[in-house]
């Protein structure tokens, strides 16, 4: 039986987007009964394990109009003889001015769709990502007259125009964020100003198993990345950085995770005459993840700003690495110094100084004690400050205070 609460994703399930299936499932075992309506098919070719544990029924609204012209004109059918929906659609045509786009129009048809076949039980709409899901969620609660919020995490955040952000924001119940400066730009658009809170993802740690006592030690030291092979992960300058390591220098690097640079990227180490010392392993399970970092001797994750502002928030692959003792070296970005301070938790660089990371790889390498005194800092940290029931508690209490109000 569907409850008062429905959850909007862009996409699900994703591999990618573990935080969000972690969430789902602390939300259920405190009680939240709700559905899953996804705007767009799951493409992964496999699934986390959580998401086998989260039993919120699925809907996936058509991902483009055209694949399902019947749905959609049923939708509209139904919806248009309510005020609500003129309502909504002159906010969504003033929308529409200011972004003259084949998406914009998508996400009204998606919405009236999501609006018309609600549970009538559904009484307030949640979206992850403050982009398309978000105005897709908030088209659907004005047609059908229920509040609703948000969680946004990076590249939803800063790759939306201000104006858009600040009419999301006056029009939500609530809304969450997962990084400090994040959540400082937010709040310098709420204009009634408590609407924002700071809720970091944390990590579930009951799904890790306890770090490895001894870490293997061998001649070869070790790199490990996993991460979407993405501008924002900086993987080009991890390649950079690599090439300017010395050549009596013994190292490897093996790679986790698909993305649409791949190719470029494997040509761009042979161009570089590193790809015998690379190994791209594509997506690959939790299980298979966290063995990697169990046996590797450092975990890099060089991210940047991307062209089009895409950035990382805080990304949940360095508390995996904390979680497993696995010394991290990163990037001074956005949300990483909250949870690495530099020389305490991890080694941070600026980001791009392919010539700093390369110096860290090397000073890293050559101080084992030191990188296991970081890792260590890292793993308390990781266990005192950035559990998931604190963030999990937050979103909890912001729901049912909606709830209550609906």
């Amino acid at each position: 039986m569907p409850g008062a609460l429905a959850v909007v994703l862009k996409g699900y399930p994703r591999l990618s987007e573990t935080f969000i299936a972690q969430e789902l499932r602390a939300l259920e075992a405190r009680g939240h009964r709700f559905e899953i309506w996804s705007l767009r098919h799951p493409y992964d070719d496999r699934i986390h394990p959580i998401h086998e544990e989260i039993t919120a029924a699925r809907h996936y609204l058509p991902e483009y109009l055209r694949d399902e012209p019947l749905r959609v004109l049923r939708a509209l059918f139904r919806v248009a003889r309510s005020r609500r929906f003129w309502r909504a659609a002159r906010v969504w045509f003033g929308d529409l001015a200011r972004d003259r786009t084949l998406n914009r129009i998508r996400r009204f048809g998606q919405a009236a769709v999501l609006a018309a076949e609600l549970p009538a039980e559904t009484r307030f709409l949640y979206a992850h990502f403050l982009h398309t899901p978000a105005s897709v969620t908030r088209y659907a609660a004005q047609i059908r007259g229920i509040g609703w919020g948000f969680s946004a995490h990076a590249k939803d955040i800063w790759t939306i125009p201000d104006w858009e952000k600040r009419e999301k924001i006056t029009a939500c119940r609530f809304g969450v964020t997962c990084t400090r400066t994040g959540a400082a730009h937010l709040r310098n658009l709420d204009l009634r100003g408590d609407k924002i809170s700071l809720v970091y993802h944390g990590l579930d740690l009951s799904r890790f198993p306890a770090p490895p006592d001894i870490r293997p030690a061998g001649k070869r030291f070790n790199l490990l990345s996993v991460g979407r092979l993405v501008a924002k992960k900086g993987y080009g300058d991890l390649l950079e950085a690599l090439s300017r390591l010395p050549d009596d220098f013994d190292w490897y690097f093996i790679h986790i995770g698909g993305g649409e640079l791949k190719r470029g990227l494997e040509a761009r180490a042979r161009r570089l005459e590193l790809d015998d010392r690379i190994e791209w392993l594509g997506k690959r399970a939790q299980g298979d993840v966290i063995a990697a970092m169990r046996s590797a001797d450092l975990f890099v994750l060089p991210s940047k700003i991307a062209e089009d502002g895409d950035r990382d928030g805080l990304p949940n692959v360095l508390m995996e690495a904390a979680s497993q003792k696995l010394p991290i070296l990163s990037t001074d970005l956005s949300a990483i110094p909250e949870f690495v301070t530099d020389g305490v938790h991890g080694t941070l660089v600026a980001p791009g100084d392919t010539r700093a990371l390369a110096d860290a790889i090397m000073a890293l390498a050559a101080d084992p004690a030191g990188r296991a005194a970081m890792a260590d800092s890292a793993y308390r940290r990781l266990t005192t400050s950035f559990g998931i029931e604190t963030g999990i508690a937050t979103v909890d209490t912001r729901l049912r205070a909606a709830l209550a109000q609906a």
